[in-house]
């Protein structure tokens, strides 16, 4: 029998219970991916990270939620430069992540993190999954786009906090690579720019918590929309999360903080 460190840490908050939680599992080599996926399951959050230092400050890194392994995810990303960090004794300022969406870099910034991540700006009009969504949300989109995700523009902020989507509805829309995946946003309440919800039965989470890399999508839309390159945003979860936002080009630089939750081992 074989243990592993295993770690646990919410991203995007500084405070326990909140944001969105992740595992980080820490390697020396990949485990088969039937391992890692069942891991993911055993684990039973939204997002299960591994990580393998592959020199100074840069590592391989791969995501899993309970259902698939996922091209990118931002607040994995985040919770697993803490864990390097904080327990782990990364010393660089910058850690390059080598990854299924190109490297990533993140840098220290105080207290928060900064994340480097590639923007989705090839959106293409999905008027044919209006009415779908529709119906799987009770509410008729303004707008909705396709690219990295199927994106829903709902009138206001107070429609996304208050929506009781039917999971099972979302579960059955398929559109490109984004199968049982909806994003939904609205212009921002309370000081925010925008806000935003992540639905992904598809892929084995009801509801993301905050979700990074949906921001790549939503911060480039809400910047063209009003203007603006900086922006202030909340993923108005039940737990909730705060992310800034900058985009630059075909980047966008997420900022935030991260807490550990757990330090533990596992065995099998």
């Amino acid at each position: 029998m074989t243990q592993y460190d295993l770690f646990q840490a919410d991203a995007f908050t500084a405070e326990v219970f909140k944001g969105n939680p992740a595992a980080v599992m820490p390697l020396e080599a990949w485990l088969p991916d039937e391992t890692l996926q069942a891991i993911a399951i055993e684990n039973n959050l939204a997002e299960t990270a591994y990580v393998i230092r592959r020199g100074e400050g840069r590592y391989d890194l791969r995501w899993f939620t309970p259902g698939a392994e996922v091209d990118l995810c931002g607040h994995a990303t985040l919770a697993t430069a803490h864990i390097l960090c904080t327990e782990l004794g990364e010393q660089h300022e910058e850690i390059t992540f080598s990854t299924r969406s190109g490297d990533l870099i993140v840098s220290r910034d105080g207290g928060k993190y900064v994340m480097n991540f590639p923007a989705y700006l090839n959106r293409e009009e999905a008027i044919d999954q209006i009415d779908l969504i529709e119906q799987a949300t009770g509410v008729r989109p303004l707008e909705v786009w396709s690219d990295a995700f199927l994106l829903a523009v709902l009138p206001d902020a107070q429609t996304v906090r208050s929506l009781t989507p039917d999971i099972f509805r979302i579960q059955q829309i398929r559109h490109h690579a984004h199968d049982g995946c909806l994003l939904v946003t609205a212009p921002g309440d309370e000081g925010f720019d925008f806000v935003s919800r992540f639905f992904a039965p598809g892929v084995g989470i009801p509801e993301d918590p905050v979700t990074g890399s949906a921001h790549c999508m939503t911060a480039p839309y809400w910047g063209e929309k009003l203007g603006k390159t900086e922006l202030s945003a909340f993923q108005a979860s039940p737990r909730g999360g705060k992310v800034q936002c900058t985009v630059q080009g075909d980047r966008v630089i997420l900022r935030g903080q991260a807490v550990t939750y757990l330090r533990g081992r596992i065995s099998f």
